[in-house]
């Protein structure tokens, strides 16, 4: 669940109509300290599109954010900087862990975590489909579970990303509605726990 849910997005104008996607993607998060938008997720198959879903997402730098699954079902990821908190409305159950390293190689990291990708990622151009210009970041640490995550860019402004497991999956997400270094109050992040529910602490 968290591996295919953390995923997760957004912006900053680059200037140069056509700089490439790298110089896109670095004026984009050394630019972006917040961002909030819209969201719609893909799973594919090697054979077929699977289940899509879709919500909304709020993120400051380092490590805060909301990402709150919609449709078809209500699911919410969130993390104040300290804990990540999972909400299945549906069960009624709080998962609980420590953010510590768990952002490290993962998709969140490149959109909520520390501006010190190349720490973690190897930024590699991909070149121009779907409209977009691409990159890959393929994780440095072996302890991941995805072996490379495409953005697709335009405008200096992530559009898409793809992201390749290990296990021959795809999940594509692509982003809208975005919102660059929104006004965000001081309890934004503040995970209050549901009334009645269960408390699972990993």
């Amino acid at each position: 669940m968290f591996r295919t849910s953390l995923i997760a997005a957004t912006l900053l104008f680059a200037g140069a109509a056509h700089a490439t996607a790298l110089d896109q993607f670095k004026s984009f998060v050394a630019g972006t300290k917040s961002a909030r938008g819209e969201f719609t997720q893909t799973q594919v198959m090697k054979t077929k599109t699977g289940k899509t879903s879709s919500g909304t997402f709020v993120f400051a730098r380092p490590g805060k954010f909301i990402w709150t699954y919609q449709k078809p079902y209500e699911q919410l990821l969130q993390a104040d900087g300290e804990t990540l908190y999972l909400y299945d409305k549906d069960l009624n159950q709080v998962t609980t862990r420590k953010l510590g390293g768990a952002l490290g190689s993962s998709p969140a990291a490149i959109l909520f975590g520390s501006n010190d990708l190349e720490k973690n990622f190897t930024l590699a151009e991909a070149g121009t489909h779907d409209g977009l210009e691409w990159l890959n970041a393929t994780p440095k640490s072996k302890d991941t579970t995805f072996e490379q995550i495409g953005i697709g860019l335009k405008d200096g402004i992530p559009q898409a990303m793809e992201l390749k497991d290990n296990f021959g999956q795809t999940v594509l997400l692509k982003f809208t509605s975005f919102q660059r270094n929104p006004a965000l109050g001081a309890q934004t992040f503040k995970f209050e726990i549901p009334k009645g529910a269960e408390v699972v602490n990993q």
